[in-house]
């Protein structure tokens, strides 16, 4: 959950939504974000929207770890007063941060529990937390097993001591893999493991060590993304006065191919740009759900949210979110409506990062054209073009940003 907020218009300070959004809620499936802010350090490379107990404070206005689940709940009742009967049963919640599992394991089972009593959750929906190594347990996920969480999303990141050093990491090396195998007792069945390339220091043989580690210790996903500096962070300093040298695009690149080459000799397929799974029932189902332009509500502090083309973002620092709640208040700082125009554009393009793709049909005239400039110069699948579809390459994929704009410019 990125800290940055966009400028947007003035939020209803009721929530309220447009009819014209409330009435395409029964056409897609609909989730839940729940965004817990709370982290014990702060990684240098991270802009979510995340504090640590430090820069939260105590006394008068604070923000308690042990009252967050209320303070979610009452956003929970209040989506259940805006949005209308016709809501689907919800087919995922995924728990983000931050680091969820600061939180006891019965205060996310709580979360849980009333996002059930409000919505209803789907037989089979897809739930989802993001786990550090070092914060949990066996019994600690044996209980959030027994809650209803069916999916558990676990930071790696690397491998190599030194370059979880560097990026701040606390966990020591094959932690993250005990992890895993302690969720497997626990009953998990669906497991991710979250690793980050091109981090200062890091080599060739330091990438494969992490790639070989995370297949080893047996998740049936891995999500694989470039170090990115952010403005504002610790690493940015670092970068800016040259004690770190920034992330290199050519080398960046060749860490994808490592990775994806890797992944797929031991039975990985991608099925978005950064994500693999060993098979369709292991593919993150609530991401699916954000890449399909579908809809969910995002409850916690700077969270954002889309319905029938009305997006929205709550305010960002976890005491004011907490006391507009308590407010009876709406806690989103502002919201936006897309156009006809914005809607359709987002609606094909989103899925071009999919292994799916879209259809050439959905594309404009000049779309087309750039299309078939794109097939030419191998980024996207000649054979899936032939068969009518945009389905990106391996180098595709590598430029995939700048293959979307030129498709919808």
């Amino acid at each position: 959950m990125p800290s940055s907020l966009p400028d947007g218009d003035p939020a209803p300070t009721d929530g309220r939504l447009p009819e014209s959004a409330l009435s395409t809620l029964g056409r897609t499936p609909f989730g839940f974000y729940v965004h817990v802010p709370f982290c014990t350090t702060r990684c240098g490379y991270c802009d979510f929207n995340t504090y640590t107990a430090q820069e939260l404070g105590q006394g008068a206005g604070s923000v308690s770890q042990g009252t967050y689940a209320d303070t979610v709940i009452a956003e929970i009742r209040m989506a259940r007063e805006i949005l209308p009967a016709s809501t689907p049963p919800v087919s995922t919640v995924f728990v983000g941060g931050g680091t969820p599992t600061l939180l006891p394991a019965e205060h996310l089972a709580l979360i849980l529990r009333e996002i059930d009593a409000q919505f209803g959750i789907a037989p089979g929906a897809e739930i989802t937390t993001e786990a550090n190594p070092e914060t949990v347990s066996q019994a600690y996920l044996e209980h959030l097993r027994a809650a209803g969480f069916t999916r558990l999303s676990i930071g790696m990141q690397s491998a190599a001591a030194h370059v979880l050093q560097v990026l701040d990491r606390v966990h020591t090396p094959g932690r993250a893999q005990q992890a895993v195998a302690e969720a497997r007792a626990a009953g998990f069945e669906h497991i991710n493991l979250d690793l980050i390339y091109g981090s200062p220091k890091e080599t060739d043989a330091d990438w494969q060590l992490s790639l070989d580690s995370a297949i080893a210790a047996g998740p049936d996903h891995v999500s694989a993304y470039a170090l990115i500096v952010e403005e504002g962070t610790a690493l940015a300093r670092q970068v800016a006065r040259g004690i770190v040298p920034a992330p290199d695009d050519d080398v960046l690149a060749d860490r994808y191919v490592q990775a994806d080459e890797t992944l797929r000799r031991a039975g990985f397929d991608w099925y978005e740009v950064s994500n693999w799974a060993r098979t369709p029932a292991a593919q993150c189902a609530h991401n699916m759900l954000y890449w399909r332009n579908h809809n969910w509500w995002g409850i916690g502090p700077g969270a954002h949210s889309h319905v029938g083309g009305v997006r929205w973002w709550n305010v960002k620092h976890p005491a004011s979110y907490a006391q507009r709640l308590a407010e009876a208040v709406s806690p989103a700082a502002g919201r936006e409506t897309l156009g006809p125009d914005s809607r359709l554009m987002e609606h094909n393009m989103l899925p071009v990062r999919l292994r799916e793709g879209i259809g050439i049909s959905e594309l404009s005239q000049q779309g087309l054209i750039r299309a078939q400039e794109a097939v030419g110069r191998q980024l996207i699948d000649r054979q899936m073009w032939d068969l009518g579809r945009i389905v990106l390459t391996q180098r595709g994929r590598l430029l995939a940003d700048a293959v979307v704009r030129d498709l919808v410019a």
